[in-house]
């Protein structure tokens, strides 16, 4: 059990690295000019529509996927066997990673299409909300209530 555990939270560092390499792949595709890049700067109704899709999945997505963890956590995780339970904790850890992901992609990619700050604001925002998401040994036991107390060992 102790392999699956280590395994797991290695697949969850791994998804976790990749929240912050996707943003500065596409910020790199943008900047070398792969991918075009002020194409709706003057249109005063796209930056409007966009911006307003920005900040609302920003504000939308950001709480709603650190709350809706930690009430899958009490519902869902908590309540199985140990091997599910990790199916699980890994499930639902790639939605919240997945919800936190997408308003840092979308705002970039929002930015560089109107040249307008708030996408990177935005993006910024999931970004350091994503800072609350850091998958560490120690996060994972306590949310799975695999440690009891301080001096004791992991209850596997």
């Amino acid at each position: 059990m102790e392999k699956k555990i280590r395994q797991l939270l290695r697949y969850l560092q791994i998804e976790y690295v990749a929240v912050w390499v996707l943003p500065l792949l596409l910020v790199a595709l943008y900047e070398t000019g792969v991918m075009t890049e002020g194409a709706y700067a003057g249109d005063v109704r796209m930056d409007y529509v966009l911006q307003t899709v920005g900040i609302l999945l920003a504000v939308g997505l950001i709480p709603l996927s650190l709350r809706l963890f930690s009430l899958s956590l009490v519902k869902n995780v908590k309540q199985r066997s140990l091997p599910e339970a990790l199916k699980s904790y890994r499930r639902w850890s790639e939605i919240r990673t997945g919800m936190l992901v997408v308003p840092v992609l979308v705002n970039l990619s929002f930015y560089y299409l109107t040249l307008n700050n708030t996408g990177v604001l935005c993006a910024m925002m999931a970004l350091s909300a994503s800072l609350f998401c850091v998958p560490t040994r120690k996060r994972m036991l306590d949310e799975l209530d695999l440690v009891k107390e301080e001096n004791e060992e992991p209850a596997l």
